[in-house]
């Protein structure tokens, strides 16, 4: 009944020692003026520069009603957020309120210094989500300015646990990855890890595509929303020949066949 980018079992030998395919099926936005719960689920590789309220916004422009809510503490993991420390109060939001889809994305160094913790907590987390009526969905982040060689092994985790959840992902770290290798002369970064305002507008642009699978061609470089005063609030500026790059980059990345080599 969800759709998304989704995890697909194909053949055994596929999945022994070849492809992970990822497939999006028929859009679950397609009934008009339905809204769709979404929790974001992390820490400031997902809040920075706003980031959910883009997507909630791309969303407004193009008449799709996405009613966004996090729960986002800066610097916390998913080991963080099931035992509510640092702040967080992600199971009691999931406890207290009906969800259509929760959005979980783990510390930036988890799948790397804390591979066991990752697949522990993704897994209570994806049960958990489960038990409540909603689907989970992985955020695949991305490598730090410092080190693209973190790509393969975060990308790597997240589809692993992923396929073995039979669960879903937003393969933000690879479109990043490419978008760097092709456009190094913008910056993606603010500092060494987190996104610049170019980057959290890329980010929603893959989040806003993988959750809808509606065009972004129209998605404006200010993006905007109204305020509690009614007065227009701008999210996000970015240079016009840098939109029609990140946005002709997203429309081309081929959702349903987007794959990663088992190593």
């Amino acid at each position: 009944m969800k759709s998304f980018i989704q995890i697909k079992n194909i053949k055994k030998s596929v999945l022994l020692g070849a492809t992970i395919l990822l497939m999006m099926p028929l859009n679950l936005f397609s009934q008009e003026g339905k809204s769709v719960k979404i929790l974001f689920v992390g820490n400031s590789f997902t809040f920075f520069w706003n980031m959910p309220q883009l997507v909630k916004a791309m969303g407004e422009s193009q008449g799709i009603s996405l009613d966004i809510h996090q729960s986002t503490v800066g610097g916390s993991n998913l080991k963080h957020h099931w035992h509510e420390e640092k702040g967080t109060i992600t199971r009691k939001l999931l406890n207290e309120q009906d969800w259509d889809y929760v959005i979980l994305g783990d510390h930036s160094l988890s799948t790397i210094n804390a591979s066991e913790r990752f697949k522990e907590y993704g897994t209570k987390f994806s049960k958990l989500i489960r038990s409540k009526g909603a689907e989970p969905i992985f955020y695949i982040t991305w490598a730090y300015k410092s080190n693209p060689l973190m790509q393969p092994t975060i990308t790597k985790a997240y589809l692993d646990l992923a396929h073995e959840l039979n669960a879903k992902v937003i393969p933000i770290g690879p479109i990043w990855m490419k978008a760097r290798n092709l456009r190094p002369d913008i910056n993606l970064y603010f500092d060494d890890k987190h996104p610049s305002s170019d980057g959290s507008y890329l980010i929603a642009l893959i989040t806003y595509k993988a959750l809808t699978k509606k065009s972004i061609s129209k998605i404006s470089k200010r993006v905007t929303t109204i305020d509690k005063d009614g007065e227009k609030l701008y999210l996000s500026f970015v240079l016009p020949e840098s939109a029609v790059f990140f946005k002709q980059l997203v429309e081309e990345i081929d959702f349903e066949t987007f794959k990663k080599e088992k190593e």
